[in-house]
């Protein structure tokens, strides 16, 4: 039974809206200071309107970049982090579910000691293994690559174990049936277990895909080349001028330019991904 307690509606909700408040007032700030001229904030009074220079800012940021930052055009920027993201995404997603598949519906020797050696990778993330890595990735000659940003990252433990652990809710009168039917190993992960996977895939790549479009580290070690930058190492050398006052009305268009795209795909893929978070029976 529910009990309709209005003072603790009232305190819920209260609690609620100022959270929502702390959340949302800095990106508002942000949006402002896009839409203001590169002084606007430093003469010590923070306007709380939409100034007149959106477009320009927006448009000299997507267009011809800040030249004194030494950043390409942000649309580029944009551009890499984008094919990054899904990349990497995608890429995770398709090693981990056929490595939870090979590990869950074949019997092979030291397949549990696999499957824990992969497990204990979630101890080496690319920050602590960056040097060996870069070695690698130098000597193969993908220094300033897509497959140099993409590849290293490419691998997920943690992907791994998700898959594992929903393969082995699947019942064995599936694989069974399958079986009877003819199907091979190929034709039972295509037809069953990739659909039934579909909620699981769309939650992991929203998570994989901010994941890597937020990569600083790694693309700022393994790029020189300007044509390479991704948004977040753009943002950074907007902020970070040697010559002159840093351009805060195009650092923070760029912020909100960064942002756009993580949220549109959670707004996007929303439904997918709670259910993907919270459904335990397929």
């Amino acid at each position: 039974m529910v009990e309709n307690r209005p003072f603790l509606n009232f305190l819920t909700h209260f609690v609620l809206i100022i959270g929502i408040g702390m959340v949302v007032f800095p990106v508002y700030l942000a949006f402002i200071a896009s839409t203001r001229g590169p002084s606007d904030f430093l003469t010590g009074v923070v306007p709380m309107t939409p100034g007149h220079q959106m477009l320009e800012n927006y448009g000299v940021l997507l267009g011809t970049g800040a030249s004194n930052a030494g950043a390409p055009p942000f649309l580029l920027m944009l551009g890499n982090s984008l094919a990054m993201a899904i990349l990497v995404a995608i890429g995770k997603i398709a090693i981990s579910i056929i490595s939870a598949f090979a590990i869950v519906y074949f019997r092979f020797p030291f397949r549990t000691v696999a499957f824990w050696i992969i497990f204990m990778t979630l101890m080496l993330p690319i920050e602590v293994r960056i040097l060996p890595t870069y070695k690698v990735v130098a000597d193969l000659g993908m220094l300033n690559s897509y497959s140099g940003l993409v590849i290293p990252v490419i691998a997920s433990a943690t992907a791994t174990f998700l898959f594992r652990q929903f393969f082995l809710t699947v019942p064995e009168e599936m694989m069974e049936a399958a079986r009877v039917d003819g199907a091979g190993p190929m034709k039972f992960f295509w037809d069953i277990l990739l659909p039934l996977s579909r909620t699981n895939i769309a939650a992991l790549f929203i998570i994989m895909f901010i994941y890597g479009w937020n990569q600083y580290l790694w693309p700022m070690l393994i790029t020189t080349e300007p044509g390479y930058y991704t948004v977040v190492m753009g943002i950074k050398r907007l902020a970070a001028v040697l010559d002159g006052d840093t351009q805060w009305n195009l650092v923070m268009a760029g912020v909100i330019l960064a942002a756009l795209p993580p949220v549109l795909v959670i707004i996007f893929m929303q439904r997918l991904f709670v259910k993907g978070l919270v459904e335990t029976e397929k």
